[in-house]
């Protein structure tokens, strides 16, 4: 400490005579006006540098907050007043030494250090620059001229330059700031209380979106009606208790101050919500205020209905707990306002600071209603009855006091029970998540927690029974705080008085326990797999019988039969009784004691029944009773048994469930009321749970999709029964009553009868079918009902460029229909046209035209600074605007009318006939017809411009109107020979092209041009005497003497333009005139190229889908100022920002680099993009915007911000368009935006209206260490002044001389080129305690704003014609979709990253038909899509009020999305889906990439499968919908894994057998019997397959969009390309995460993706990623396929073989090839050499603590196993058990060796144990060996090894002649051992602590590594070949980037790599 020069107090000498505060202050008129220009120069201009800036940016952590605006405020003052900036950062330098004497935080010491040295650098030379005598004076000087410029420019309605405003501001606020501290006579203590005498300056105060507290400054936005009307109600303090009653000298300034010292909320966060609340009231406001006769006053409809949204959730709470609201309104209609207002607001503040406790809206309802209860206390004066004294809040009003006593005690609870997670390898059960804390807030136990809370309650206890730690919040109420307040609370205060010495305990898991089995899926699904099973039972029974007619099921005996599958029914009843109550123990503590109650009485009534039933079945069967009826019908004929009478009493309680599905009103009634009597009723059912109550549909909607899965299960069962179930059953018959004696193994149960193991190999792959196929079926049905769906609601309206062109003069009045507000006079008209809107479009008024054309105009401008067009393309596509739009005429872009005029000049020459068919030949095309049209117009136009001369203008002028006589006379073909209209064309564009050259040295050929004009009209085409000769006249009518006709011909030209000045040329440089006459050109040379524009495969489908979505219903525009406010928020963490200029350059061996790789990839863009600069090459191009050009082609942060920032652009131009009048249409987007009062209105407006938020986790990190990250982020919020950033600030606080961590929220935005902090918001801790993800977002949506919340993600992109579509959009929040309306809207992507290799085109397609045709039948009419990622949009109300827009519990909620759509659903929300905007997105195109990505999206599903959301969602919902619910979330995962295991089942049952001779006996008994139905049945037909329906809605939806023989094409080309490969390889990865995370665990979020997609992945790398979830699988099956041939009999045919199997082996192969297949330059042979070095180098490195599984097998290999060290030990048991399978293998083969002799002894199996023991132990010596010798004793080693092979050759010898052991003995010997061998691996590693004890684990591990070893090898040896093959890596080149090739994109040489390419 004494190294550092840090004075231990302030330092006070004569450079501080400014703390004598008695001088008299004394102004300095004369000085001022001439500092004022000093001032200006300063703001305005550069300044001359005298010296160096300090660096304001880059402060310690602990200080920044602090003293950085000083530091700022010294560098902008730093050359005009030194002085100043000394004094300002002098008290940076207090500041920081009061704040960490000692310099313990980070980085503290080194910055006062550099600090104090610029102090002492300064301290001499800024002495003589002062001005005045003190210091004091000369800040007072320079304070004065800030302060003056700052109110003289602030009452103005604009400023010009706002940011010379806002820099004033800032100063005169820091210099107050300091002028204070210095005439304060106690400065240096001043610091201790800055937080309460802190006073807001005057001059700049930082804001968001409205400048509250900016003094005099006047913004547009607070001139509005709306806004000012809110500001009047949260300012209306009348009637509050007095200030004084809270410590507050003067009057409160609004209702949030009050608030803030009633209830000591922080600072920050009065501010946010204060804003935030008079944003929404205003926009509320607005929609109201049109009903009433002022808008000054706000509207009490718009308080009213922010009332119902807010406190909806809480209403029904109280409701729920049957507890009187605290909500009360007095009956004074005019208080009533101001009450609702603070409720409302209290609400926010509450919501606002409560961090974490967010996710728990429970939680904020329980602290919501105590502290409504205490302020309706304190408004109303009352008094409480024990004290005596006015109540009070019982917290008070102090610094923090909400945060540190109700805010920090519960986020303590949540964050040690996180801590209890481990990270995501503890057990669910073993601690509370977010769900489980808050759902004890749905019990009435939890107002035992009281008001203070106490403590010491068992729900703050975090640790299991005696080691319970009870943690104590920081300062304690005292005791008069924790007297109750009124007779409620006196209530309240009783129960909590109860056992006061109560030792608290842990409560345990509320309500649900998340357990990992796979019964989770039966237990969640029950009433499915009920309904499957007892299907399948009536099906066997039904075949059994041989019924001829479906009437004969009603035979007695027969019906009887089926009916005993409710005794099967029973049984799974009782199954789930006993499930119920294993699942739900650990959650007992918190279980009431009629819940206890119920499950027990639900075990006990199952088990009767299931007694009962199956008792009076064998009774009825026994002794047949028959109860007949009188009535002779097929009725009368039923027997009604004992049975039958017990299972109708038995179903008698699913008879009411029936009803009430068909009357679900009364359902949702019973379920939602909370009448003892409905509570009664619904006991038995459902639990009593606060969510998944009253979810029904309407009657509508439930028809619809029960309708659906009435056709889906028909469709099944029907195909089930005909094709699976019936023709098993005689060859079932047969097989049993065959006798097999002669086995060809050991049998081990030769006493079991009917030949069961046949039975069941032959059934059980039937069966699992059977449970897997509906998925299938669902896919059929889901590409029929969305096909029509899709053509219903005109998707695919226009699919090409030519059927654009068609309906493009439709699209203005389709545009004006959809996105141009209606007026009330014609909205209803508009409404009852909306069905015939595809077919007729009327423009009801002719202006909207011109709205049309100038929003066009902005797209295709658009278009251009994105690249995706060139300007020869943006001429072309541009509509002209000009003043004849108001009459409907349009003239339309140069690309429709290509090559139009030139068509038409080519049928006039040839044409032959009257004036009328030609006019009607041309008029046949509209667009030709006004191409000609608008050619004649412009050059009639030019000419009367460039033509001055009279004699000039006489001649063409009557040329014109003979021309015009003609067409009226319809004799133009007469009087004119049209022929010459080409060579008059050809003229033309030579006069043209010399009009835009604009030369003045060509004035004589444009003479010449004109003059050949003029003679080829004369000449040559005018073939009518009389017009000639009136054209003459016209040049003879001055002459005395009449000249012959022949000689005025030959001295036209003569007389002609003869003087210079007849022809003005140049003409001046005006806009419109120059694009006129460009237009004109190109009207007249564009050829047929231009109908292929654009050209940009990206560009054209964004037109197209836009021109589609015109033609789709949507909800009408309404105005900007009356639509839905709406934010965006989007979380970033570690993503790319903007590339580099390091990143974009560098490359390295295997890659390119970035800016090549891009060139490559988008050499269109490239060249647009070189243009739009005006460069040649790259290297003249700027880095910034060749950084920001690779960016937006990237998935980056920079990418998304543009594209979602489009919305407030969209929002500028629509707010201009309502405001604008015709001229300024005319006039243009642009000039509006230089209209400084016009701009500021349509800023304002849109700011109102959206807000754009960006979560940047690590912003504050990464800006106090320097990363460049950091300033990319301030880059982006500079670019986009709306832009807005949250992040978690984490800095230390001295706290005796101890540092603590202290957390926060904090806002900022850009101003003036530095980040400007807007608000700040204290943490009770770090935030980021769950996922992180969901725990970003939910610390920044408190800075949302809006009615809506639209959910973006880092890989996202938005576009500028869509963003025009969002008003509309927001309209559907206002209509209903079904009950009630949508609370989250989901929208269309477009994937933008299909265009490169053939896997992204396979995921693209994926993606887009899940996107569109899947969610298009989930929101309808199946109703049960959920939130799966983004874009979709929240009704953000909606959301806040119940958890949020994610759940962030840790590892359960790892695909955080889809949580909030079931939450949402649970809490009676409503899903919609809308197509007609889209939202761009981006996807992996690797195959590693996409794996990993599967891999993320399988453990998210295993995690969902164990949630109590899809067990509430599976019991909750009728049947129907829970089929929809299931098969359209994990069932697709499961049903994926049973269609695997199908294939496993199908070959063991076939390798049983085959090994032990059944196959073998069974068909030769069937041929003896001539019975071809065994054969059939034992040669079960491959079902695999099948899977390829499931891609029919991708084929769908492309036919849909593109036309079906394109979908067709494209489909047989996908296969060419191996999709199919793709998609099964695909499905291995789901399956294989999807089944280990449910037994296992180990979920977790895998980063995907690089910058630069299209490199070589080396075969290492291949191996560690798809190892155990690929290669080994594939192993196995190609192994059970291998014996399975060579042991099939030859009765068998080859092709039955390969017609049964050829599937398997499509699978097998797959899924070992398929890595190498997609990886670029696989088959390259240098690139192979390469990673054979890798391999073994890989394989050979030891492992060990820091060394990654990238680097060594043994660290691999030890991360493989991750998920086996946390499983419990039914999974590990069970992991045991499929092990097992592979013991088959060698019990079988040991017994057809030839050396066993056909011996069936059992001892032949003991010896096969024996052989692998000794192969064993030689592999376990030669490791010994190794580890004894290999180091010291080669020579020894050597021998050893020598020895042990020579003896294992001579025994093999040996065995061959003594035992006549076989070459194919040794090969069935390694087809038994190997497997053996693996699966002892498998046992060995799921008891790896046993193994470990005994001192196994080393060999274990060895022997892996030789597995590994030889897998490997056995892989890479084909691919080595294949290498070394010509033409073989080309091959593969083309087959992965065939689409690259088709679009000419140069993939070669970033194959390449570097090497090549430098």
């Amino acid at each position: 400490m004494s190294q550092e020069i840090v004075p231990a107090d302030p330092i006070y000498d004569d450079r501080f005579d400014s703390y004598n505060y008695n001088r008299d202050y004394r102004q300095h008129d004369e000085q001022s006006s001439t500092m004022a220009s000093s001032l200006t120069r300063s703001l305005t201009s550069g300044r001359e540098h005298v010296s160096e800036r300090f660096d304001s940016e880059r402060l310690p952590a602990t200080l920044a907050s602090e003293i950085q605006k000083f530091l700022r405020v010294a560098n902008l003052i730093d050359n005009e007043e030194p002085r100043i900036a000394y004094l300002c950062r002098f008290r940076a330098f207090e500041i920081a030494h009061e704040m960490d004497r000692n310099s313990t935080g980070r980085g503290v010491r080194q910055f006062k250090t550099s600090l104090l040295q610029r102090l002492e650098q300064d301290e001499e030379t800024t002495k003589h620059r002062k001005k005045e005598k003190s210091d004091i004076r000369e800040l007072r000087r320079v304070y004065c001229i800030y302060k003056d410029y700052v109110l003289k420019s602030g009452g103005a309605f604009y400023l010009e330059d706002r940011e010379k405003l806002t820099n004033a501001g800032k100063i005169a606020s820091v210099l107050d700031e300091v002028l204070r501290n210095m005439t304060t006579a106690a400065g240096h203590q001043v610091l201790a209380d800055r937080d309460n005498i802190q006073r807001k300056s005057q001059f700049y105060v930082p804001y968001n979106i409205l400048p509250l507290d900016h003094g005099g400054i006047q913004h547009v936005i607070l001139q509005f009606s709306e806004i000012e009307a809110a500001i009047a109600a949260v300012r209306n303090t009348r009637g509050l208790p007095s200030a004084q009653d809270f410590l507050r000298s003067g009057d409160f300034v609004d209702l949030f101050e009050f608030l803030q010292y009633c209830f000591g909320f922080q600072e920050g966060n009065v501010a946010n919500q204060r804003e935030h609340l008079i944003l929404l009231l205003a926009n509320l406001h607005v929609r109201h205020s049109q009903q009433q006769s002022s808008n000054k006053k706000l509207a009490d409809e718009a308080v009213d209905e922010l009332m119902k949204k807010f406190f909806k959730n809480y209403t029904n709470w109280c409701k729920f707990l049957r507890r009187k609201g605290s909500i009360r309104l007095p009956s004074v209609k005019q208080d009533a306002q101001q009450y609702k207002i603070l409720y409302i607001g209290l609400y926010l503040l509450i919501w606002g600071e409560a961090a974490n406790l967010r996710f728990m809206p429970e939680c904020l309802c329980y602290i919501f209603h105590h502290m409504a209860y205490e302020l309706h206390g304190v408004l109303t004066g009352a008094v409480s009855t024990t004290t005596g004294q006015k109540v009070m809040p019982a917290y008070g009003g102090g610094f923090e006091s909400f945060l540190n006593n109700v805010v920090k005690p519960i986020y303590r609870v949540i964050y040690e029970e996180s801590s209890k997670n481990k990270s995501g390898t503890a057990h669910h059960s073993t601690w509370r998540n977010y769900d489980d804390l808050n759902e004890y807030f749905w019990s009435p136990d939890c107002f035992e927690i009281g008001w203070p809370l106490r403590l010491d309650h068992d729900f703050f206890c975090v640790q299991p029974a005696i080691n319970c730690k009870v943690k104590k919040a920081q300062g304690l109420l005292d005791a008069e705080k924790e007297k109750s307040i009124g007779e409620e609370m006196e209530d309240e205060e009783q129960v909590t008085a109860k056992e006061e010495n109560h030792e608290p305990k842990w409560l345990g898991k509320t309500n649900f326990v998340e357990i990992r089995s796979f019964w989770q899926i039966f237990r969640s699904f029950d009433r499915m797999w009920s309904f499957f099973i007892l299907s399948l039972q009536a099906m066997i029974i039904i075949a059994c019988h041989d019924l001829e007619s479906p009437l004969q099921m009603f035979d007695a005996e027969t019906f009887e039969d089926i009916m005993s599958i409710f005794i099967t029914f029973a049984f799974l009843k009782l199954i789930q009784a006993i499930f119920d109550i294993a699942f739900t123990w650990k959650a007992r503590r918190m279980m009431d004691s009629s819940q206890k109650r119920k499950l027990v009485m639900k075990l006990v009534v199952a088990v009767i029944w299931t007694i009962v039933l199956p008792v009076l079945y064998v009774h009825s069967r026994r002794k047949y009773t028959c109860y007949s009826t009188q009535y002779k019908n097929w009725l009368g004929e039923l027997c009604f048994s004992s049975y039958m009478v017990a299972v109708t009493i038995y179903l008698m309680t699913n008879a009411v469930d029936l009803v009430l599905f068909f009357v679900p009103a009364v359902g949702k009634y019973i379920e939602v009321s909370n009448f003892r009597l409905c509570t009664m009723l619904a006991w038995w059912t459902q639990p009593r749970l606060f969510v998944g109550r009253g979810m029904q549909e309407t009657q509508v909607s439930q028809f619809k999709y029960t309708l659906f899965w009435i056709l889906v299960l028909v469709s099944k069962l029907a195909f089930s029964y005909s094709f699976e179930i019936r023709p098993l059953i005689a060859p079932t018959r047969m097989i049993m009553s065959i006798g097999v004696q002669n086995y060809d193994w050991h049998e081990l149960f030769p006493k079991v009868k009917s030949n069961a193991g046949a039975i069941v190999a032959v059934w059980a792959p039937i069966i699992v079918v059977y449970f897997m196929d509906t998925q299938i079926w669902y896919s059929v049905f889901c590409t029929i009902f969305g096909g029509l769906y899709g053509i219903l609601h005109h998707l695919g309206e226009i699919r090409t460029l030519g059927m654009l062109r068609s309906r493009f003069h439709t699209f203005p009045s389709a545009f004006n229909v959809c996105l141009i507000p209606t007026t009330q006079k014609n909205g209803q008209k508009r409404k009852r046209k909306s069905f015939f809107r595809r077919f007729y479009k009327v423009l009801e008024d002719k202006k909207d035209v011109a709205k049309f054309v100038l929003v066009w105009n902005q797209v295709v401008n658009t278009f251009r600074s994105e690249d995706l067009i060139s300007n020869r393309e943006l001429d072309l596509m541009t509509i002209p605007m000009s003043s004849e739009l108001f009459t409907g005429i349009i003239r339309w872009p140069i690309f429709l009318l290509a090559n139009k005029f030139s068509t038409a000049l080519s049928i006039a020459r040839d044409f032959v006939g009257k004036d009328e068919i030609l006019f009607g030949k041309i008029r046949k095309d509209k667009y030709m017809y006004c191409a000609v049209i608008e050619c004649y117009e412009s050059l009639k136009y030019i000419l009367d411009i460039l033509v001055v001369g009279d004699l000039e203008k006489r001649v063409i002028n009557k040329i014109i109107e003979e021309i015009e006589q003609s067409i009226e006379r319809s004799s133009l073909l007469e009087d004119f020979k049209i022929s010459e209209l080409i060579a008059l064309q050809a003229k033309c564009i030579e006069l043209v092209e010399l009009l835009v050259e604009g030369n003045e040295k060509q004035h004589d050929n444009v003479v010449k041009i004109l003059q050949d004009i003029f003679e080829l009209v004369i000449n040559d085409m005018m073939t009518n005497g009389s017009s000639v000769h009136g054209v003459f006249s016209l040049l003879n009518e001055s002459e005395e003497v009449k000249l012959d006709f022949g000689f005025c011909l030959n001295n036209i030209n003569r007389q002609l333009f003869a003087n210079k000045s007849s022809v003005y040329f140049p003409f001046e440089d005006t806009g419109p005139l120059n694009e006129q006459i460009k237009r004109f050109l190109l009207l007249l040379t564009t050829k047929d190229k231009a109908m292929d524009i654009p050209v940009n495969l990206d560009a054209r489908k964004r037109i197209s889908f836009f021109a589609t979505s015109l033609f789709m219903d949507m909800p009408s525009a309404p105005e900007v100022c009356n639509m839905l406010s709406f934010s965006v928020l989007t979380p970033h963490y570690l993503e790319d920002i903007n590339f580099s200029m390091k990143e974009l350059r560098n490359s390295s061996e295997e890659e390119v680099s970035i800016i090549f790789y891009m060139k490559e990839i988008f050499p269109d863009e490239w060249k647009n993009f070189l243009e739009r600069m005006g460069c040649e090459n790259m290297d003249s191009v700027k880095d910034e915007e060749l950084r920001n050009w690779a960016s937006f082609r990237g998935q980056t942060l920079s990418r998304t911000v543009r594209g979602m920032m489009y919305y407030k652009e969209a929002l500028k131009i629509q707010a201009f368009l309502d405001m604008a009048v015709n001229e300024g249409i005319l006039e243009g987007f642009e000039t509006a935006e230089r209209n400084n009062l016009m701009s500021a209105k349509i800023d304002a407006l849109v700011d109102m209206k959206f807000t754009y938020i960006v979560s940047c986790q690590l912003f504050g990190a990464q800006k106090s260490s320097g990363d460049p990250h950091a300033q990319d982020i301030i880059d982006l919020m500079i670019r986009y002044p709306s832009l807005r950033v949250a992040y978690v600030e984490e800095k230390e606080v001295i706290v005796a001389d101890k540092p603590q961590k202290v957390y926060s929220s904090i806002l900022v935005k850009a101003v003036n080129g530095l980040d400007q902090e807007v608000y700040r918001i204290k943490l009770p801790g770090p935030p980021n305690i769950g996922e992180g993800k969901p725990e970003n977002q939910n610390h920044a949506i408190i800075f949302t704003r809006g009615e809506a919340l639209q959910t973006i993600d880092m890989n996202q992109d938005n576009y500028l014609e869509e963003a025009f579509k969002m008003r509309n959009l927001l309209q559907e929040f206002l209509q209903n979709h079904g009950r009630q309306p949508p609370s989250i809207l989901g929208l269309r992507e477009h994937i933008f990253t299909g265009s490169v290799s053939s896997l992204a085109w396979f995921m693209s397609y994926q993606e887009t038909s899940f996107v569109t045709i899947g969610q298009r039948l989930l929101a309808n009419p199946l109703r049960v899509r959920f939130h799966y990622g983004h874009p979709d949009i929240f009704d953000r109300v909606f959301h806040i009020t119940r958890g949020g827009i994610s759940k962030a519990s840790k590892t359960i909620n790892l695909s955080e999305d889809v949580f909030a759509g079931f939450n949402s659903i649970l809490r009676r929300g409503c899903i919609t889906y809308h197509e007609y905007l889209q939202v761009g997105k981006g996807r992996d195109v690797g195959l590693n990439q996409i794996s990993k990505f599967e891999a993320k999206v399988a453990n998210g599903n295993s995690e969902q499968t164990l949630s109590r959301d899809i067990y509430r969602l599976g019991h909750r919902f009728d049947f129907f919908r829970m089929l929809s619910c299931y098969f359209t979330t994990i069932g697709f995962y499961f049903s994926s894994l049973i269609s695997v295991t199908a294939i496993h089942v199908f070959l063991y049952g076939q390798l049983y057998l085959v090994l032990s001779g059944l196959q073998n006996a069974l068909m030769l008994e069937a041929k003896m019997r001539n019975i071809q139905s065994l054969e059939t049945a034992l040669a079960s037909q491959s079902f695999i397959q099948l899977g390829l329906l499931t891609g029919l809605p991708m084929v769908m939806e492309i036919g849909l969009e593109r036309g079906f023989l394109t979908a067709l094409k494209d489909f047989v080309l996908m296969q060419l390309q191996l999709a199919s490969v793709f998609f099964t390889f695909s499905l291995g990865t789901k399956i294989h995460y999807y089944g280990r995370t449910i037994l296992h665990g180990g979920a977790k979020y895998r980063p995907t993706g690089r910058k630069v997609v299209v490199f070589h992945a080396s075969f290492t790398e291949n191996y560690r990623l798809y190892s155990r979830s690929h290669f080994v699988k594939g192993f196995e099956l190609l192994l059970l396929l291998i014996v399975y041939d060579l042991f099939r009999r030859s009765y068998q045919s080859s092709m039955e073989y390969v017609l049964i199997t050829y599937s398997i082996w499509f699978m097998s192969i797959t899924w070992l090839s398929a890595p190498f297949l997609f990886n670029p330059s696989g088959f390259e042979w240098g690139k192979i050499v390469d990673d054979w070095k890798d391999w073994n180098k890989w394989i050979k490195q030891q492992g060990g603590i820091g060394i990654q599984q990238d680097k060594s097998w043994q660290s691999w290999w030890n991360d493989e196993q991750d998920h086996l060290r946390r499983s419990g030990l039914g999974a590990r048991l069970f992991e045991i058990l499929l092990s097992t399978r592979f013991f088959m293998y060698q019990y079988g083969l040991v017994y057809h060796l030839d050396i066993s002799h056909k011996s069936k002894n059992f001892l032949v199996y003991v010896l096969s144990w024996v052989v692998l023991l000794a192969v064993f132990l030689t592999v376990k010596a030669v490791n010994i060996g190794k580890q004894v010798f290999s180091a010291k004793y080669q020579l020894v080693f050597r021998f050893f090894k020598a020895f042990l092979f020579l003896g294992s050759l001579t025994v093999i010898i040996l065995l061959s002649v003594i035992c006549q052991l076989s070459f194919k003995d040794i090969i069935v010997c390694c087809l038994a051992f190997l497997p053996t061998g693996w699966g002892l691996i498998l046992v060995a590693q799921a008891m790896r602590p046993k193994v470990e004890k005994v001192g196994l684990w080393d060999f274990m591990q060895v022997l892996t590594k030789a597995y590994d070893y030889g897998m490997g090898v056995v892989l890479f040896a084909p691919i080595a070949i294949l290498a070394w093959l010509p033409a073989i890596s080309a091959f593969q080149t083309k087959l992965l980037f065939n689409e690259a090739f088709n679009r000419h994109l140069h993939i070669q040489p970033i194959l390449a790599g570097k090497k090549k390419n430098r």
